[in-house]
């Protein structure tokens, strides 16, 4: 049976258990990629470098509003239309990869960017980037918390639901409308936060 055949089979509410393998929650291969940007990260960080924190910050956040906008607005339309099996199979081979891209970005934009305000002195009470930059941490604060808090669970349940020996096709159907809907939602604030950093870098 190919692979294609075998997601689609085993979303189905009926038939018996497949004997097929689990899908990684974490893709292993994936792990020495993040180990390098997070070390990467800590040397910047550490180091106050100037240049890698503003590169570290620019494409964590450019591949953060990247990823949102697109799986809100692009990707989401198209999986509406898809049948329930063939969004199980996407969601097979997306989700684990979301599972360490999202950490991931979120952890280079935040750290770096922190570090980089305080590097230039818009944490400054007197700076007149202080309000923005007030602003622009409490509208990345909500997008960390729908990341981490709301898109990495419901990644994390779509594949617990795909390991099941019958997996509920509806409830993958669920899970993966709260993803799309949640990274349109946060894709929309990235709008703002890209408003908010080209008015301070401009100042």
């Amino acid at each position: 049976m190919s692979d294609d055949v075998a997601v689609a089979a085993r979303v189905s509410h009926e038939g018996p258990p497949l004997d097929r393998p689990k899908i990684q929650v974490v893709p292993l291969k994936g792990l020495p990629i993040v180990a390098a940007v997070v070390i990467w990260v800590a040397i910047v960080v550490v180091a106050n470098w100037k240049w890698g924190l503003i590169f570290t910050h620019v494409v964590g956040g450019g591949l953060w509003t990247a990823i949102d906008l697109f799986v809100g607005l692009v990707i989401g339309p198209i999986l509406g239309r898809l049948s329930i099996p063939t969004r199980a199979e996407f969601s097979a081979r997306f989700m684990p990869k979301m599972v360490i891209i999202m950490p991931t970005v979120v952890l280079m934009t935040l750290a770096a960017g922190f570090q980089t305000a305080r590097k230039l002195g818009n944490l400054s009470v007197s700076s007149p980037n202080h309000a923005w930059l007030m602003v622009s941490f409490c509208v990345v604060g909500v997008m960390a918390m729908i990341a981490l808090g709301i898109l990495e669970p419901a990644n994390i349940a779509v594949i617990h639901e795909m390991n099941k020996p019958v997996p509920n096709g509806e409830r993958i159907h669920t899970l993966m409308n709260r993803f799309i809907y949640t990274a349109g939602i946060t894709g929309v604030m990235q709008i703002a936060t890209l408003i908010i950093m080209t008015r301070v870098a401009s100042r």
